[in-house]
């Protein structure tokens, strides 16, 4: 029998693209996606005509629970690291569907976010990092044992407690995610392009404080072969590796990267510069109240620091990131929002005005 995975969010960025590369992978599986409605349900149907359907939002707790209960894996990455009530639903669902001969698995999104507790504590912006990065291997400890709170912790502390013998889970933690999405809807990320967006407006790149504050990195296609690769080892459910991937060991960093914002923040001034998107050089200081108010979380999270090494997929999954770096990808992030804010001509319109 082909294992049944259900997907939240594959309407959006994360999830989208996750989809993609599972299906391209094993087609073979049997796969339900929820989607808010038939709209927004009909690109993934024209795109994944074998797939099925379930109408509903993450509020409709006795779908979850029931798609949950009859799913042999569940990957949940919409609104998921702070929707309460979606969480507790799937982890009832899974808990009743299943048994320790066989159990259900659920691989859940959270982010590194989380990792922001400390300067968010002290109220600390553009400041280098206080504490050392964390470790996924050496002390997953110090991951699945932070602090109340911490961003996403309360829906954290949901899944790692629903962890037993008949529900196996994983906690995948992103970080900066870039690189153009596959899913049929959403391919955009939001930190580096919404910074990218904020600097073609205001014609020069914002920095929060002194710029000095420290993230990791990771490309979406990265990110879901390492989704991949948790789905594959539920399938295959290898006794020796259980207590290594699941359970209260099984939390993932998935970096492949780091970056200095303030650093960032340049280059992406610097490439809107050379390409004629603005008129100076440089950046603009912001206060986080500032950034804030241009792009919400995504902007004050270019004060605080979320450092962390992804030593645990790497070891017992193989996973072996491979898509260009964030460094690389900058340029085509800045045409992409230049684009979107009619400063570029894309090539749709190049064609009809007889421009190639």
């Amino acid at each position: 029998m082909a294992p049944k995975i259900f997907i939240t969010g594959t309407t959006g960025y994360i999830g989208g693209d996750a989809l993609y590369a599972l299906e391209k992978a094993h087609p073979e599986y049997e796969y339900t996606v929820l989607v808010r409605n038939s709209d927004r349900g009909a690109p993934i149907a024209a795109a994944y005509p074998k797939i099925r359907l379930v109408y509903g939002t993450l509020d409709d707790s006795k779908l979850l629970e029931e798609e949950s209960a009859r799913a042999h894996i569940v990957l949940h990455t919409a609104d998921s690291s702070d929707h309460g009530g979606a969480a507790t639903a799937i982890s009832r669902g899974l808990a009743a569907g299943h048994t320790k001969e066989k159990p259900g698995f659920w691989i859940h999104i959270s982010g590194t976010g989380i990792l922001t507790w400390k300067d968010s504590e002290t109220k600390t912006y553009g400041e280098p990092p206080s504490q050392p990065p964390y470790d996924d291997l050496e002390n997953v400890a110090g991951l699945t044992s932070l602090p109340d709170s911490a961003f996403h912790r309360d829906i954290d502390k949901i899944v790692l407690e629903s962890a037993s013998d008949s529900v196996k889970t994983a906690i995948v933690c992103p970080p900066t995610i870039y690189g153009p999405g596959r899913g049929p809807v959403n391919k955009r990320s939001r930190q580096v392009y919404h910074l990218a967006r904020i600097t073609l407006k205001l014609g020069k790149a914002p920095q929060v404080g002194r710029g000095l504050t420290e993230w990791d990195n990771v490309h979406v296609h990265d990110l879901s072969d390492l989704f991949l690769l948790l789905v594959e080892a539920a399938v295959a459910n290898k006794s020796e590796l259980d207590s290594k991937i699941w359970g209260k060991e099984g939390y993932f960093l998935a970096e492949n990267g780091h970056h200095v914002w303030g650093e960032l923040s340049k280059q992406v001034g610097e490439v809107a510069y050379e390409r004629g998107y603005i008129k100076e050089k440089g950046v603009t200081t912001m206060s986080p109240d500032e950034a804030s108010k241009q792009a919400g979380f995504e902007a004050s999270s270019w004060g605080l620091n979320s450092k962390g090494y992804a030593k645990r997929a790497r070891k017992y999954l193989g996973w072996e990131p491979k898509a260009r770096s964030l460094k690389d990808e900058i340029p085509d992030i800045v045409d992409g929002e230049a684009e979107m804010l009619g400063l570029k001509v894309g090539h749709a319109e190049k064609v009809v005005a007889g421009k190639q």
